[in-house]
């Protein structure tokens, strides 16, 4: 099982006198994060993409490129790309380059996205949610398998036999899909025999196997190996020393974004109760110590059917960049080889 780590870069840290980091700042400590978890042995970084003023992720081809310069083994990827907002030809040639610039280390988790600032900032209607993600996808999966491209659909201009260049050292370039709670979504993954990055960040996580079935059914109707049908889970988390150490710095931050992003969506505020309900056994937020958080994660998997990646996304809480290099440091090397020997 790969463990690795997801950011959306939050413009929320502070510095140790509680006065909000600047945004340079902020960029400058998450690539020493990515650098560190190369070290440390972490499988994967992913990277964000978000519209808003709290996040710094709007451009995260250009932070992955930064990333894949100081780094030498960790895979790199979007976590998700919002493609329903994009040009599926500019996004294929900024990833290729990017696996050239890496040597071969790059991914796509492409998504719709859990916010809908993209839509109206690129001038497109939200109605067409679903249809712009579909009819991009094909063509992204196209451009994936094809040099020259003879296509045609509603919202772009038609391709008759363009080259896409350049062409990425990856062969295929790696692409999963990123649901959320979507039936759909997990069906359409399945057909395309495309890996599924399942995003869970509330509840608990063994409510999503039924829907994680659904794919794989799709997936074997459609003719697809099982061991194509790959589950990843992308869940909130943070690692501690202790236990209680780990609820505490998680939870502050943690009720602070969630409750303003709930006064958009008409959610109710985060309790102390909510939270630690959330971080049981059966919880899906994983905040712990390295020895609960790894046996967590295998009960979570079995949960599910069998995962083959896991992802944490810190800094929601916005923590300071010394326990977040902690959190990292315990990751790789307590966690991961917890779990390396438990599927060893």
């Amino acid at each position: 099982m790969e463990i690795g780590i997801d950011s959306f870069v939050s413009a929320l840290f502070e510095d140790a006198s509680g006065k909000t980091l600047s945004a340079a700042d902020a960029m400058s400590q998450i690539l020493e994060r990515i650098e560190l978890a190369d070290k440390v042995g972490l499988d994967v970084f992913g990277i964000g993409e978000h519209h808003r003023k709290e996040f710094l992720d709007s451009a995260p081809t250009v932070i992955l490129a930064a990333a894949a310069a100081r780094t030498k083994k960790i895979r790199l990827a979007s976590a998700v790309t919002v493609l329903s907002a994009a040009d599926p030809v500019r996004v294929f040639q900024n990833f290729a380059t990017l696996d050239l610039i890496s040597q071969g280390r790059i991914e796509m988790v492409v998504g719709r996205g859990s916010f809908i600032e993209a839509f109206p900032l690129f001038g497109l209607n939200l109605h067409d949610y679903d249809e712009l993600f579909t009819e991009k996808l094909d063509l992204l999966l196209l451009l994936r398998k094809n040099e020259f491209i003879n296509w045609s659909g509603k919202f772009r201009p038609a391709l008759t036999g363009q080259g896409v260049y350049p062409r990425p050292l990856q062969n295929p370039l790696p692409i999963w899909i990123g649901v959320g709670g979507t039936p759909a979504s997990f069906a359409r993954a399945g057909v395309l025999g495309l890996p599924l990055m399942v995003a869970v960040i509330g509840g608990e996580t063994h409510r999503f196997r039924p829907l994680v079935e659904i794919y794989k059914e799709a997936g074997r109707k459609a003719g697809h190996a099982p061991e194509k049908l790959k589950v990843g889970l992308h869940s909130l988390g943070y690692v501690a020393n202790t236990r209680q150490e780990a609820a505490d710095d998680f939870f502050p931050g943690y009720a602070r974004s969630f409750t303003s992003i709930g006064k958009e969506r008409g959610w109710s505020a985060v309790t102390r109760e909510h939270f630690d309900a959330q971080t049981t056994s059966l919880g899906a937020i994983l905040v712990g110590d390295p020895e609960e958080i790894a046996e967590r994660i295998l009960r979570h998997s079995k949960a599910l059917g069998g995962i083959s990646r896991i992802t944490f996304q810190m800094d929601i809480a916005s923590l300071p960049h010394e326990k977040l290099m902690h959190s990292i440091e315990l990751l790789g090397t307590r966690v991961a080889p917890l779990l390396r020997a438990h599927n060893a």
